[in-house]
C-alpha cells in the first residue's frame, strides 16, 4: 500500500467528488479513480459508494479513513525537518535476524531516505542466540528481532505480527495439507532453534529429543528441513524470503511470530529515532488486516 493512494482516499473522503479530488492532486479523474479502485482491492472492501449523482463512504470506508488520516499525520511529522538536524548523520548499523522487516523494507527505506538522505545504512546478519546481545554490546545500533522475550533491558518497538507456518519436506505426507494442527504433527521429529531467549523454546522447539537437529538462524530452517527430513517452524514471510525447492510452507495453528525493532534505552541519536519512527509508520501504513496466509 503506497502513501499516495492513502492521500487520494483522504481527499476523496473530504470532497466526495472524484473530479475535484483529482484536481487537488493535479491528476486526471480516470487515473485517480483507478488508484482508488486499486486501493479498495488491496483493502478487500469498497471504501466509497458511487452513483451517477453522489459519492459516499461505505461502512468499510468509515472505519478505514480515520486510521488513514492518523497514519498520514505520523508520516508528515516524521518527514518534517527537525531543528538542529545533523549535516553528517553518519552510519546506522542494523542487525537483521531472518527476513527482518519482510515486506515493510521498501517503505522503511523510502521514509528513512527522505528524512536522512546522507545516512549510510549497513546491515549485520544475526542469529537467535545473539540477536539481543548485538544491541547491548554496541555491535549494532538497532536490531530487527524475533521478539521472544528476554530483553526487558532494551527498547522494543513491535512492528510485525506474522502467521505461524510449518516447514515440511516436499515429499512428506503433510506437504499437501491446507493447514496443520498440533494433532497432525504429533509424534513427528522437528529441528530445534538455538538461542538463549526464554520464549524461543516455547515458540519453536518441538523436538523433545536429544538427537535434535539444531538451527541457529531463521535462514537455515529450510535447508535443515530439506536435509534432515524433519519438520520446522517459521513465519509467513519466509515463503518469499527463504524459498527452497525441497520444502513446502504450510499454515499451522499456534502463536505467530512478532518482529520488533530493538534499541538501547536513552539512545537519542537522530538516525536511530528516524529508523524507529519509519518502521512504526510503515507498519501502520500496512493498514488492512490482510490475510497473508493464502497461497
Amino acid at each position: 500500500m503506497d502513501v499516495r493512494s492513502l492521500r487520494y482516499a483522504v481527499t476523496l473522503a473530504d470532497t466526495l467528488h472524484f473530479g475535484r479530488a483529482a484536481q487537488v492532486h493535479y491528476i486526471a479523474a480516470q487515473p485517480f479513480g483507478r488508484r482508488i479502485q486499486a486501493l479498495e482491492r488491496e483493502v478487500g472492501a469498497p471504501l466509497f459508494a458511487r452513483t451517477s449523482r453522489r459519492v459516499a463512504l461505505t461502512p468499510a470506508g468509515e472505519r478505514f479513513l480515520p486510521r488513514a488520516r492518523q497514519v498520514l499525520a505520523q508520516l508528515d511529522a516524521l518527514l518534517a525537518p527537525a531543528e538542529g538536524r545533523s549535516d553528517d548523520p553518519g552510519v546506522l548499523r542494523i542487525g537483521v535476524l531472518g527476513f527482518g522487516l519482510a515486506d515493510l523494507w521498501p517503505h522503511v527505506r523510502e521514509l528513512v531516505g527522505a528524512r536522512l538522505p546522507e545516512l549510510v545504512v549497513t546491515t549485520v546478519e544475526l542469529d537467535w542466540e545473539g540477536q539481543y546481545d548485538a544491541v547491548r554490546s554496541g555491535e549494532v545500533d538497532l536490531a530487527l528481532t524475533h521478539d521472544v522475550g528476554g530483553a526487558d533491558d532494551l527498547v522494543l518497538d513491535r512492528v510485525l505480527e506474522v502467521d505461524r507456518y510449518a516447514v515440511v519436506p516436499v515429499r512428506s505426507d503433510l506437504a499437501a495439507a491446507e493447514r496443520l494442527t498440533a494433532a497432525d504433527v504429533d509424534g513427528r521429529r522437528w529441528i530445534c532453534p538455538v538461542g538463549d531467549a526464554p520464549g524461543l523454546s516455547e515458540w519453536g522447539d518441538r523436538s523433545g529429543r536429544r538427537d535434535s537437529v539444531d538451527v541457529r538462524s531463521p535462514s537455515g530452517v529450510p535447508t535443515a528441513v530439506a536435509t534432515s527430513g524433519r519438520l520446522g517452524l517459521h513465519a509467513e514471510p519466509a515463503r518469499r524470503f527463504f524459498p527452497h525447492p525441497d520444502v513446502r510452507y504450510v499454515p499451522m495453528e499456534g502463536p505467530g511470530a512478532t518482529v520488533s525493532v530493538a534499541s538501547r534505552p536513552g539512545d537519542g541519536r537522530e538516525a536511530v529515532a528516524v529508523f524507529r519512527a519509519a518502521a512504526r509508520a510503515a507498519a501502520a501504513v500496512d493498514l488492512p488486516d490482510r490475510n497473508r496466509s493464502g497461497p
